[in-house]
Parts: structure tokens; sequence; C-alpha cells
């Protein structure tokens, strides 16, 4: 059976969403791509555009304490030892409603594996004049308290242009180092000014290699952090995301290190996250929803 492909359309703005995972498989303005893209019903090459919950990025050994119970998650990225990225994103949502502009899915996180605490998530993606807004809940029901983390797997694109004659800015004044064999958290969070993960003024991809969580985010005026993909021209997309997203990873999968992405070669991940790798263990920005409470988070992407 065909996977489920919702089509949404305003102005010059144009997406398509899938059920599994409920992921963003094109978005378009002016017929020029915004972000990378998939054959629909195959499997997003590096997981692009999927949700990640209840937790994103990777936890330790599969393992952490919470609420004085010890948990073991099954290890789904085994070759470094991590359970990675959660429980949704390779699963199909529920459709709640579709329009011309607006799809909503929802899931329900069963228990699973050192997983004993059942959620309710929705989220929603809406074109407008401005371009893409994704709204995103999740709701405790369950009788216990539940940690909870979510992040997404958003590639940007300048339409055709090659990433290596892009430029990247990021709102981000500190990054977390990482052990680059386990991409885990090696130690505290450190200043990016003045030193190679600094794109707190726009700077050229040219051969630039990142797999990198960063902090220390600064909203503009209206509450939005924005982070910047350009062409030479001027052109590209802005992933823009509210509060409640206090981190942002950035990846470039590259050939190179046999991490390309098909069709494409090298290309840009700017990923919305609201805890750090390894959030469970160290509770930094870790999430504790009561029985019946919810969370709301919002970010998009705007063309440039």
């Amino acid at each position: 059976m065909r996977e489920p492909v919702y089509s949404i359309r305003s102005g010059d703005y144009t997406a398509e969403v899938v059920a599994r995972g409920a992921g963003l498989r094109v978005l378009e303005h002016a017929g020029r791509a915004l972000t990378e893209t998939w054959e629909a019903g195959e499997r997003p090459p590096l997981s692009a555009g999927l949700v990640l919950a209840p937790w994103p990025n990777r936890i330790r050994d599969g393992h952490f304490y919470f609420d004085g119970v010890e948990h073991q998650l099954a290890l789904t990225e085994p070759a470094r030892g991590n359970a990675i990225h959660g429980l949704v994103r390779r699963d199909d949502w529920q459709l709640v409603e579709h329009s011309a502009h607006r799809v909503e899915q929802t899931i329900r996180v069963g228990l699973h594996k050192g997983w004993p605490y059942p959620l309710q998530l929705t989220v929603a993606h809406e074109l407008g004049a401005d371009g893409l807004t994704v709204s995103h809940t999740a709701t405790n029901i369950g009788a216990m308290p539940a940690p909870f983390g979510l992040g997404v797997h958003a590639y940007l694109r300048a339409g055709d242009t090659p990433l290596d004659e892009c430029t990247l800015r990021l709102t981000a004044g500190t990054r977390l180092p990482l052990d680059p064999d386990r991409m885990l958290p090696s130690g505290n969070s450190e200043s990016v000014y003045g030193t190679e993960y600094d794109f707190t003024t726009a700077r050229s991809l040219a051969g630039v290699q990142l797999d990198t969580p960063f902090s220390s985010i600064v909203p503009d005026p209206d509450g939005r952090a924005r982070h910047e993909l350009r062409a030479a021209d001027g052109s590209g997309a802005v992933l823009w995301a509210d509060r409640r997203f206090g981190w942002v990873q950035v990846f470039t999968a590259d050939p190179a290190n046999g991490q390309g992405y098909p069709g494409r070669g090298r290309a840009l991940a700017v990923e919305p996250m609201t805890c750090p790798p390894d959030a469970f263990n160290s509770g930094i920005d870790q999430v504790v929803l009561g029985p019946g409470q919810s969370w709301a988070g919002t970010w998009g992407i705007d063309a440039l």
C-alpha cells in the first residue's frame, strides 16, 4: 500500500508531507527548492525531514534514570552503542485534518523497551504568505511524569546551488563539543566567537564539516531565532524556531565521509531541537511532563 502523501499550497509556496515520520518531503517557493527531497514511498535519506521524539539525537548506551527508575532503551545506533532519534521517525502518523494549505497528523507513543511513558504527539504543517509554519504538541496521557524532548531533521537548500557556493549564518553563541567516535557530549558548552564554529555572521560553507549542537540562541524581537542558508545572489532559505527550541544541530552530509545526500552530494541539515544529545542523562533542557500536561513548540522555513 502506497504511503499517504499530503500536498499543501499557499501563494508561491508548495509542500508535501508524508505519513511516515510526519516527514516534510518537499518545500518549494516559486519552483525553487528550500529543502532536500526524496522519492515518495522510499525511506528518507539520512532521516531527512522527520520528527524526532520523544527524544532527539542520542542517548548514551540507551541508558538513563528518570524519577529514580532505571531505563534501558533498544540500541538503535548499535555501531556507536546509542539509542538515537526517538521512537516515531519510522512509524506512520495518523491524519487528523488536511486542507489546501494545512495538514495535521498525530501519533501515540506507546510502551517500548525501556520506555513506559505513553504520550500523544501532534504536528501541523501549514503554508501561508510568509512560508511554512510547523506546530508540535506533546501530551502525557499516562499516570506518571515523563521525560520529553523533540527535534526535526530538516535539510535546507538554496535551490540548485551547490552547498560549497552557499553561506550559513547561525543565531547561536555556543557549541557543545562531541566525542567524534560516539557523537556524545565530551565537555561543557564553549563560546563560538572567533573560532571555526563562529557563524554569527554569514560564512562560506566551502569545505566546512559540521555535526555540531549549538545553543545560546538569541531570538529576534518577535521571539523567533533565525538561521540562514544563502546562495551568492542572496536567495535561499531561513529556518526559524520559537523559544521552546533552545538548540540547533547542524550537520553537513558529505560523500567524503560516506554520508552524501543521494543525487546532491554535500547537503546541510539545520535541526531545531529542544535539548542537546544525551539530555536524559545530563538533564540539560530536558522537559518533564506531568500526567495530563502538554508541551507546544513552533518552527518554520521561509524563502529568502
